[in-house]
């Protein structure tokens, strides 16, 4: 499915352990495809250095992002995040991500991760860069708590946005974009029923590689070669072409990173 329009994907977790083996090969693959830029969420502690490695080798393609994934939230999340915010305060990241709240998991964590969730999207307001939140079974608790928190100036992006036509409605009127990756192309997805109403200025793509890869690959490593499945299953929702889908996307992402 070779592409020559430009892609972005705005969420992928290329540094994990699924690429190690043939990390330059998979990234030139989606090069290939178009995809020219790849967004990295941080994970734990762990994930910083491979994440940073892949930066510093793809310093035009690849960029990292610093936060505390909500199911990496523990006991002693307060010391780990603090290690969190000296990297934020060291250099320049283009995002504070992945946050945010996740009661898929587990629920021992809830307060905690109330309490990160609070305390990154503060960094973000002071570094003036966008959040990029995670919600798994918690969107309407996430909106509820980032509410408060609101400035004229907070944005980002609402990660795998799977919810309802109100929710997306909600999302926007914030000031936030929907992340749309691979769950768009399920049969049970959801997303037929959401996406035909929303303006594609509200859109951006992404991967959330190696996890939720697109049909055809379902049940393979997801990654971000893969990226114009996405696309052009939302320009087929839509009725419009997967060139308009690529650049306004693109457009989109650019804008919100600060890049365009």
């Amino acid at each position: 499915m070779l592409q020559s329009e430009i892609l972005i994907d705005t969420h992928a977790h290329i540094y994990t352990h699924q690429f190690e083996n043939d990390s330059s090969s998979m990234l030139l693959n989606a090069f290939n495809q178009g995809v020219s830029k790849i967004f990295m969420p941080n994970i734990d502690l762990k994930s910083i250095e491979n994440m940073l490695a892949i930066e510093k080798k793809y310093p035009e393609n690849c960029f990292a992002m610093m936060g505390l994934h909500p199911c990496s939230v523990a006991a002693d999340f307060e010391n780990t995040l603090q290690i969190l915010k000296n990297q934020l305060d060291e250099r320049n990241f283009v995002a504070v991500g992945e946050i945010g709240l996740d009661f898929y998991w587990s629920l021992d964590f809830v307060a905690a991760q109330e309490k990160a969730f609070e305390i990154q999207v503060n960094w973000a307001i002071e570094k003036n860069i966008p959040i990029i939140i995670h919600c798994r079974e918690s969107l309407d608790r996430t909106l509820q708590v980032l509410e408060p928190l609101l400035n004229s100036k907070l944005t980002g992006i609402f990660h795998c946005f799977t919810g309802s036509l109100a929710q997306a409605e909600k999302i926007i009127e914030m000031g936030f974009l929907l992340g749309i990756g691979g769950v768009v192309t399920y049969k049970n997805g959801g997303l037929d029923k959401v996406l035909p109403h929303i303006g594609l200025e509200h859109l951006v793509l992404e991967t959330d590689s190696p996890y939720l890869p697109p049909v055809p690959h379902r049940g393979k490593r997801n990654e971000p070669a893969y990226l114009p499945f996405i696309a052009k299953r939302i320009a087929d929702l839509k009725g419009i072409d997967f060139q308009t889908v690529a650049q306004q996307t693109t457009e989109n992402a650019l804008k919100l990173f600060g890049m365009n």
